[in-house]
């Protein structure tokens, strides 16, 4: 097997406990995993066919569609809906 697939999948499987944590534990990590995907995704396109590449972009795309969809919106200067549980971290944060 291509070692792309390889650091793909082991891409899926951090991308998913990532997703286990708590909404506010997920920045950090999440960053990183987006940071990567286009590099992960430009290296599995070199490796194998434009099909598989294709699949891992659906796939991408599929698992972070919010954060996605928010730097689309304030891209365009739309406001963006933070969930409450990160608004209620901000807040905290301020009062210090």
């Amino acid at each position: 097997m291509k070692f792309s697939l390889i650091a793909g999948a082991f891409w899926v499987i951090a991308a998913t406990i990532t997703a286990l944590l708590p909404m506010r534990r997920q920045m950090a990590p999440g960053l990183v995993l987006l940071v990567l995907a286009p590099v992960l995704l430009i290296y599995i396109g070199y490796e194998t066919s434009w099909w598989v590449t294709g699949l891992a972009l659906a796939a991408f795309l599929s698992m972070f569609r919010n954060p996605l969809r928010a730097l689309v919106k304030w891209m365009m200067g739309k406001p963006i809906e933070i969930p409450k549980e990160i608004q209620e971290q901000l807040n905290k944060g301020q009062k210090k």
